[in-house]
C-alpha cells in the first residue's frame, strides 16, 4: 500500500501531543503509582480528578486520572498552534462529518473534542494554565525522573485508513512496518508534528485501542532506576517489557502497567526528524530487530492488550499480518 505524502500545509496546525486522560477505577492507588513509583507531579485535584505532569512541562497536567466504574482511555490530547486552529478544525470536521463540539474542560482555555473516522477520541486545544517548570527542582524528583510526554501509540483495525486520515491533518510519516512482496500492507506507521520519531503511532490490531502512552526521561538509567523501584515498591509483576533498545525509533525503552493495566513506555534516545525532505525509514515486518534492536521477544500482551476508548466499539483489524508487530 503507498505510503501518505507529507502535507505542509494542512487544514490546521497541530503542535504535538499534549496529554492523556485514562478512567481508572481505584483513584488513590492509580494516584499513589504515577506519583510514587513512577514519579510524576501532582498539581491539581478535586476528589474525582487528579492532573499530573512531568518535571519539563510548563503546561498545567500531561497526565489527567478520572475516577470511573470501568478503566478505559477517555481521550488523547494535541496541542495546536492558536485559537484560529480550532477554528479551521471544527470547519474541517463540519466538512468531513466528523463528530464535534467545543467543551469546557478545567484549566484549558476553549477545547475542541471529536470522535475521528475510526473511534479515536481526540480533543484539541491552544491554551493551557500555565505553571513553573520543576526541571531544576531536584528535590522533587521521584522514580524514573519523567520529564515531558512524548507520544501515545494506538491499535488500529483500519491501519491504511487512519495513517492516511492523520497524513490529511499534517502528521508526517517516519517510519513504517510493512510486509514484504509488491503488494504489502502497511502493518504500523510512526508519525510526528513536532520533529521527533512521533506523536502518533498507529499499530495493525483490534481497535480503537490504546496500547501506550509515553513519557521521556533523560538517560538509560533512569529506566534502570525504575526496574529497581518498581522492584522493591511492590510493582514487579507490573513490569510487562524490557528494558531494551528498539530498532524502530532507536529508543531505550521500558513498558510497564499501572494498576488498572493501562500501558506506560518509558522512552529516551530517539532521534530528530525536523527536516521537511525527511525520507521515511521502511522495515520489513520479517526483521525482528524492528521491535528490539537486540532481538529478545515482547509478552504476548503487549501484542494483545490495550485500553479501549471510553464508548467506543472495538473491532476486528482488516486483515492479520502474518508477523505479530506492534512498537
Amino acid at each position: 500500500m503507498p505510503i501518505p505524502q507529507h502535507i505542509f500545509d494542512p487544514p490546521f496546525n497541530v503542535i504535538r501531543s499534549s496529554h492523556a486522560v485514562l478512567d481508572v477505577t481505584d483513584l488513590k492507588a492509580s494516584t499513589a503509582f504515577y506519583e510514587n513509583i513512577i514519579g510524576l507531579h501532582v498539581e491539581d485535584s478535586d476528589g474525582d480528578v487528579v492532573y499530573l505532569r512531568g518535571s519539563e512541562e510548563h503546561q498545567h497536567h500531561s497526565l489527567v486520572l478520572r475516577k470511573a466504574a470501568v478503566a478505559a482511555c477517555n481521550r488523547l490530547g494535541f496541542k495546536v498552534g492558536n485559537e484560529q486552529d480550532l477554528d479551521k478544525a471544527a470547519a474541517f470536521f463540519a466538512t468531513n462529518k466528523i463528530e464535534h463540539a467545543f467543551a469546557e474542560v478545567p484549566f484549558q482555555g476553549r477545547t475542541l473534542q471529536f470522535n475521528d473516522p475510526f473511534g479515536y477520541r481526540i480533543e484539541l486545544y491552544a491554551k493551557m494554565e500555565k505553571r513553573p517548570q520543576l526541571l531544576r527542582r531536584y528535590d522533587l524528583y521521584k522514580g524514573c525522573h519523567p520529564q515531558r510526554l512524548d507520544h501515545f501509540n494506538v491499535f488500529a483495525a483500519e491501519v491504511q485508513d487512519t495513517v492516511d486520515f492523520y497524513a490529511r491533518l499534517g502528521f508526517r510519516l517516519t517510519e513504517y512496518a510493512e510486509e514484504d512482496g509488491p503488494n504489502g500492507r502497511i502493518a504500523a506507521a510512526w508519525m510526528h508534528r513536532k520533529g521527533n520519531v512521533h506523536d502518533f503511532a498507529i499499530t495493525n490490531g483490534k481497535g480503537p485501542r490504546l496500547h501506550h502512552f509515553a513519557y521521556w526521561v533523560p538517560t538509560a538509567m533512569n529506566i534502570l532506576h525504575l526496574c529497581d523501584v518498581m522492584a522493591s515498591g511492590g510493582f514487579l509483576k507490573n513490569l510487562e517489557r524490557g528494558p531494551g533498545r528498539h530498532g524502530i525509533s532507536n529508543a531505550f525503552f521500558l513498558y510497564v502497567r499501572d494498576p488498572d493495566g493501562h500501558r506506560l513506555e518509558i522512552y529516551t534516545s530517539d532521534y530528530n526528524t525536523m527536516d521537511h525532505d525527511h525520507e521515511p525509514l521502511r522495515w520489513s515486518l520479517r526483521d525482528p530487530r524492528r521491535q528490539t534492536l537486540w532481538g529478545a521477544p515482547a509478552p504476548r500482551s503487549w501484542f494483545e492488550e490495550g485500553s479501549p476508548f471510553t464508548g467506543q466499539q472495538v473491532r476486528e483489524p482488516q486483515f492479520k499480518a502474518d508477523v505479530i508487530i506492534a512498537d
